[in-house]
């Protein structure tokens, strides 16, 4: 009895090791990050957020958690991007792992028929190696170049009632999917889903899921809006762009989403993600993985730069990153919003800290123009942040040594 009270007790401090979050300590040294200082003095304008993770690790090597935020303010409403797309992955690894059927893998084909006019079907994969689609697949690409329709296919596998229950059981109680990507759908259309098959390689049903609606209607009740004015097609519409009925996930809801995955041991059973340690270091390897390191599917590196969706530190160069790093992170990118978030390491120096961060850079306040300071200061922004926070990362003693083998992956 002894033993479990002493296991008990021990669990839940380290579930509480997670120090009071703090001011982030931006004290020193701007001046060599011109961008940067420039986006922290005009905060607003930017509507920057950013939260900044120390880790220190304790005589059991696990990780003890000091937070640090700037401008944090979850109710404040910023458009996530492909953000989104990173709960869904873990939901739809969930989602397979509940069916427990024989023959039923992430490798299984699953073929997406389509139902209603606005639907689209998938019955073949191309960029796989197999030629077929999968769940396995589809995660591959979404991690590996944020692909929408990939994405779009496990929304239309799990379902608005079922993404958003599993969010809001887990405590992401500031998130909300409710459409595709770079579909021109209503928000009725978003409430229906494709009928899907997966079968075996002979052709044989193992599971057939009919096409389905959801009655809630999943929005942002506070009706957000962007800008003073937008573009739908050709026309200049001279008001501000209404995001009632688009995602919403707060920059500390995907703080949250990335530590779940990298620290499950950290969050309390129901907060966590269910799912196995195989399908776990499936998630964080092609996380971490660049674009040029995978086969199937592959990508042209002239096209897909190492720093394509690696924004912290990297965010500007277009040469290889390092072998010594690996970011294991999730980017977002549209409406003017650059947001990445990233469990940040380097193994030659046992360096390891989380950072996850939002900015706006939209000068003239038109949504939809494709004019936006992306290459002027939302990339710096990133790249400075990320130097900033590595170099004092480097500067900060430790206790105890970081033990990182096992996020060492074979690519």
């Amino acid at each position: 009895m002894t033993r479990y009270l002493l296991l008990f007790l021990s669990t839940v401090l380290f579930l509480f090791s997670c120090a009071e979050k703090q001011n982030v300590p931006f004290q020193s040294g701007l001046e060599h990050y011109p961008v940067l200082k420039k986006v922290l003095e005009d905060s607003s304008k930017y509507q920057v957020q950013i939260l900044y993770t120390q880790i220190d690790r304790n005589e059991h090597a696990n990780p003890l958690m000091t937070v640090f935020k700037f401008n944090l303010d979850d109710e404040r409403y910023f458009y996530p991007a492909s953000t989104v797309k990173l709960p869904v992955v873990l939901l739809a690894l969930e989602w397979l792992e509940e069916q427990n059927l024989e023959g039923l893998d992430a490798e299984t084909i699953m073929l997406t028929d389509s139902a209603r006019p606005s639907q689209f079907s998938a019955l073949v994969d191309s960029s796989s190696q197999s030629g077929h689609p999968s769940i396995g697949h589809y995660i591959k690409k979404i991690l590996l170049v944020s692909d929408n329709d990939a994405f779009n296919r496990l929304y239309e596998l799990l379902g608005q009632d079922y993404i958003n229950r599993k969010l809001s059981e887990k405590g992401l109680n500031h998130t909300v999917i409710n459409h595709r990507l770079s579909m021109p759908m209503s928000p009725e259309e978003n409430r229906h889903f494709n009928p899907i098959r997966f079968v075996d390689k002979s052709g044989n049903v193992i599971l057939q899921i009919p096409a389905r609606s959801t009655e809630t209607v999943f929005s942002n009740t506070n009706q957000p809006k962007i800008g003073k004015a937008y573009y739908s097609g050709d026309s200049l519409i001279p008001e501000p762009l209404d995001f009632t009925f688009k995602n919403k996930f707060s920059i500390s809801d995907f703080d949250g989403v990335l530590k779940r995955i990298v620290f499950p041991q950290a969050f309390l059973g129901d907060e966590r993600f269910e799912i196995s340690e195989e399908h776990r270091n499936f998630v964080l390897k092609y996380m971490s993985m660049l674009p040029r390191e995978s086969d199937f599917p592959s990508y042209p590196q002239e096209e897909y730069t190492d720093s394509y969706s690696k924004f912290f530190k990297f965010g500007t160069d277009k040469n290889p990153i390092p072998a010594q790093f690996r970011i294991f992170n999730k980017t977002g990118w549209a409406y003017g919003h650059l947001i990445d978030g990233s469990y940040f390491v380097d193994f030659e120096n046992g360096v390891e800290f989380f950072v996850t961060a939002v900015i706006y850079t939209n000068e003239n306040e038109i949504l939809n123009d494709d004019t936006y300071e992306t290459e002027e200061i939302g990339l710096p922004f990133f790249a400075e942040l990320g130097e900033y926070l590595y170099q004092r990362e480097l500067k900060r003693k430790k206790q105890i040594p970081a033990d990182l083998s096992g996020f060492r992956f074979e690519y």
